[in-house]
């Protein structure tokens, strides 16, 4: 199953900047990890923001909740999910 996913990122200002810096390595692997399998098939960065829109590919809701609670950013995002399904036009 395709979820378009939203997320945007808020780091609270009082995280000292080598605690946010130390978050944001172990992101970068977790998240390269998911791509490298195939969970996370595209990433894009939204212009001017802290955020990115993003394709995963997970076998069911639970998988893709799974997914994206182990993103060490996890507990300063706000996500929006949305269920993809193939068109009927899409060849």
């Amino acid at each position: 199953m395709f979820f378009l996913v939203h997320m945007i990122v808020n780091i609270p200002a009082d995280i000292p900047e080598d605690e946010a810096n130390r978050i944001k390595l172990l992101e970068k692997q977790y998240s390269q990890d998911l791509q490298r399998q195939g969970k996370w098939p595209h990433i894009w960065r939204v212009v001017g923001e802290y955020a990115n829109y993003s394709i995963f590919d997970a076998e069911s809701n639970d998988e893709l909740h799974t997914l994206l609670s182990r993103l060490p950013l996890f507990p300063y995002m706000q996500i929006k999910v949305t269920p993809l399904a193939k068109h009927p036009s899409a060849i």
